[in-house]
């Protein structure tokens, strides 16, 4: 347990980088003290940058420790507890699991979103980092409506996302790309043409089936995403249904129309790492630039969400400061969670250390989840962060 945590790069909640020491109590950062580094301080951190531990709103790599390859599938719970190692290595310090419910069997069908909920409960007390549910609901699955609505009264689900990868799958029906749904969900080419149809032939009860969610969830306090939104009468119609973040919009006007309602915007850490878009949308680093991005996740890879504020800092798309928000202070606001986001007397200490003095990438030395430290390294070479 640290208590005292002191360093001459510190992160305060006005956006300012200057020395303080933190002093913590339980998992409450109890007072943060302006000035020089405190010689009592049992963590002295030295050169190295404490920041507010980052939350991250959507996180589906896990799905690649379950399925590694099509026919090679392994244990939730092995899968989850080497996420959350990976995911505190990271400095992430609040996680929602991308758990996809869609119309598929297999991987995203209901019986591995069942055992998902169950392992993520059940391992609770084993996670360093704090654990919720982003539950990615496939809007055409609408057999599994009823499943959601039962979750939502049970407290089950954080998050709620609406997904609509219909059109997406039916362009690909005669490509290649039918061959890797098909693998995902266990089943022939031809087995998953004609789920496939069969689903799609129910079109007319998806509007229903998303606006009672959407108003069960309200109802109960749960942020409502609307995921992968290309046109801007698309944000307004999940808008007028209660959901106020828009997730990866596909282009710079859907993205504006999200911004002109005052909802946030969602985008994908790696995004901001490759330079672009995998699939060609929206460029998280020009959304940022231009005050369309508000917050940023590790989408599929969780290395990106601590290593995309210091690319934006660096090539000069706003400051370290701002970039940092982008993974702390606005994504907690944005999921309700206003204890925590930034380093302020009053709320959780989930607190990151990470080393940014070597020409290489910058790197985690430790992470504070509520007080505890669930993550720390050996000093860097450069003597900082010891």
């Amino acid at each position: 347990m640290v208590r005292r945590l002191t360093s001459n790069r510190v992160i305060h909640a006005d956006g300012e980088i200057r020395p303080a020491t933190l002093v913590v109590e339980g998992d409450v950062i109890v007072e943060v003290i302006d000035g020089n580094s405190d010689s009592a301080a049992e963590f002295d951190a030295d050169g190295a940058l404490v920041l507010p531990g980052i939350v991250d709103l959507h996180g589906d790599a896990f799905e690649r420790q379950i399925l590694p390859r099509p026919a090679a599938r392994f244990s939730h719970d092995i899968a989850l507890l080497d996420t959350d190692r990976q995911m505190v290595a990271n400095g992430i310090t609040t996680a929602f699991h991308g758990v996809t419910y869609s119309w598929e069997p297999g991987l995203r069908g209901r019986d591995s979103a069942v055992e998902m909920l169950d392992a993520s409960e059940r391992l609770a007390p084993r996670f360093g980092c704090d654990t919720y549910i982003h539950l990615r609901f496939e809007v055409f699955n609408v057999d599994g409506a009823a499943d959601v609505a039962d979750w939502i009264e049970a407290g089950r689900i954080d998050l709620l996302g609406f997904n609509d990868h219909m059109e997406w799958i039916r362009k690909k029906a005669n490509t290649t790309r039918m061959f890797e749904y098909a693998d995902r969900c266990g089943l022939t080419v031809e087995g998953f043409s004609s789920l496939l149809n069969q689903v799609y032939e129910r079109k007319d009860e998806v509007p229903e089936a998303v606006a009672k969610l959407a108003k069960a969830a309200v109802a109960q306090g749960i942020p409502c995403l609307s995921h992968d939104d290309e046109t801007p009468e698309i944000r307004q119609r999940y808008h007028v249904l209660g959901s106020r973040l828009c997730e990866f919009p596909v282009d710079e006007p859907t993205a504006r129309a999200s911004r002109d309602l005052g909802d946030e915007v969602i985008l994908g850490g790696p995004n901001v790492l490759r330079g672009g878009s995998h699939c060609n949308r929206l460029c998280a680093a020009t959304a940022v630039s231009d005050g369309l991005c508000t917050v940023l996740t590790s989408d599929y890879y969780y290395p990106s969400i601590l290593h995309a504020p210091f690319i934006l800092a660096e090539r000069g798309h706003c400051d370290l400061a701002e970039a940092w928000a982008l993974v702390s202070t606005n994504p907690a606001r944005s999921a309700g969670l206003n204890d925590r986001g930034t380093l302020d007397a009053g709320k959780r200490a989930d607190i990151v250390v990470i080393d940014d003095s070597n020409n290489g990438p910058p790197h985690v030395v430790a992470t504070i989840v509520g007080g505890r430290t669930v993550y720390r390294t050996e000093a860097s070479q450069s003597g900082r962060g010891g």
